[in-house]
């Protein structure tokens, strides 16, 4: 699928030794989004409510007095009245807008890396756009790209219905650079970023304030080293108050890949890591040396965005006592709720993380939530993200945090820890969701 790249790669190694390393232009525009420190509720853009002014295809606009183009991808059944997610997908080197739109050789399947087909899936609930660079590139000289995408997203605010705390931005190599760069220059405009092998091309104009973050890198990636992708997840695990570690990567041969949680970030600004033994590809297959739509990236970056649906970024009061402080969660539990669980293990020697996802699959909303489960033998809890847990052995209950005590019919909630283990590596057994038996695949 990605035979094509050896020629990009060159290209590229080019114009890094030639100094392609260009810092953003200052300033920037308002574009309505949240602050870091806003409670998150839904913003409905100027185009909502009105019948849209643009369509699926390719648009023009004048930004820094040039022609830009773009690729506009809306949903089939487009409502001019339902709030739409966003998503801003950016190509690589020599790769073009209708590249990413199209989802070259393997189609619809790879659309927007994966995520159009994962989106029509969960109910059309996204738009897409894929902006064309210049010379097929994001070196954003003087700041113009940056300003590019500013105009842009202007202008799909005016003419369609979009949450403006649901935008996302996201791309591969030459396209990961720009997604760093919108993840330093616009963190209140952008809910998050999806960084698929990346590295520090189109510079980072600010990169001092949160925004939840996933990047993904391949060990034997000869392009841009992995040392490039740490240093830029870095930024944000600084940024976000995350714990600093070194997290765990794959051993060159395993083919396999390893997914590891930030644990202590400021609530709402998650920072991920995903590992893989491969090279400079955003479509890596666990077990074989190919790539694919098939990867498993298209579902981690998928899981990562849509976390945030209903909710902005929050605030998080700390307050220090020399008492001890109770807190008290209350959960309701509405007649008729059912619910369904998955779980995604990752394992490496004594250690282990557990992505799971819970979704109310009844007709009446969850406020508050408990998720009771059995832990196998051998395991312990380390850490955890989106949720509380104790005990860490045994029989565990995972309590909602603050921005996530909500759960709407049909909605979703990923959660996750980290464990140890001696030698048992399974999943979870015996999930209750407030009291109710939870259906697992």
């Amino acid at each position: 699928m990605f035979h094509q790249h050896e020629v990009r790669r060159r290209s590229l190694i080019a114009a890094v030794a030639a100094g392609a390393l260009l810092l953003l232009g200052a300033g920037g525009v308002a574009l309505g989004g949240t602050t870091p420190d806003q409670v998150g509720t839904t913003a409905a853009t100027a185009g909502c409510g009105k019948a849209p002014t643009l369509t699926s295809g390719t648009h023009t606009i004048t930004s820094s007095g040039q022609s830009r183009t773009y690729v506009l991808r809306l949903p089939a059944d487009y409502d001019r009245d339902r709030q739409y997610r966003l998503f801003v997908g950016f190509h690589w080197l020599n790769g073009t807008a209708n590249d990413v739109d199209s989802g070259g050789a393997d189609g619809y399947n790879w659309s927007y890396y994966g995520l159009r087909r994962l989106a029509d899936a969960a109910n059309n609930n996204t738009i897409f756009v894929a902006p064309q660079g210049l010379n097929n590139g994001w070196a954003n000289s003087g700041g113009r790209d940056l300003t590019f995408v500013d105009d842009l997203v202007r202008q799909l605010d005016t003419a369609l219905c979009i949450d403006t705390t649901q935008r996302f931005a996201g791309g591969f190599s030459y396209g990961g650079a720009m997604s760093y760069a919108v993840a330093c220059a616009r963190p209140t405009v952008f809910r998050a970023v999806v960084v698929y092998a990346g590295g520090q091309l189109s510079g980072c104009n600010g990169g001092t304030q949160p925004i939840a973050y996933l990047g993904l890198h391949g060990i034997g990636d000869t392009v841009l080293n992995i040392s490039q992708g740490r240093a830029m997840r870095d930024t944000f695990v600084r940024n976000n108050g995350c714990t600093a570690q070194n997290p765990p990567e794959p051993r060159a041969g395993s083919l396999t890949h390893v997914v590891t949680a930030y644990t202590g970030c400021r609530a709402g600004y998650p920072v991920v890591w995903a590992a893989f033994d491969g090279g400079h590809t955003p479509a890596p297959v666990d077990g074989c040396s190919c790539t694919g739509w098939r990867t498993w990236t298209s579902a981690e970056a998928w899981k990562f965005i849509t976390q945030f649906e209903g909710s902005g970024p929050t605030t998080t009061t700390t307050t220090t006592t020399t008492t001890t402080t109770t807190t008290t969660t209350t959960t309701s539990v509405p007649g008729g709720t059912t619910c369904r669980v998955t779980d995604t293990i990752n394992a490496w020697n004594t250690g282990l993380t557990s992505s799971i996802t819970i979704t109310n699959t009844g007709t009446t909303p969850v406020n508050g939530w408990s998720l009771v489960f059995t832990l196998p033998g051998g395991q312990t809890i380390t850490s955890g993200w989106n949720a509380t847990y104790s005990p860490t052995s045994g029989q565990v209950t995972a309590r909602n945090v603050a921005h996530n005590a909500g759960l709407a019919p049909n909605a979703s909630v990923t959660i996750g820890f980290q464990a140890n283990h001696t030698g048992n590596t399974a999943a979870p057994t015996s999930f209750a969701l407030n009291g109710t038996t939870c259906s697992t695949p």
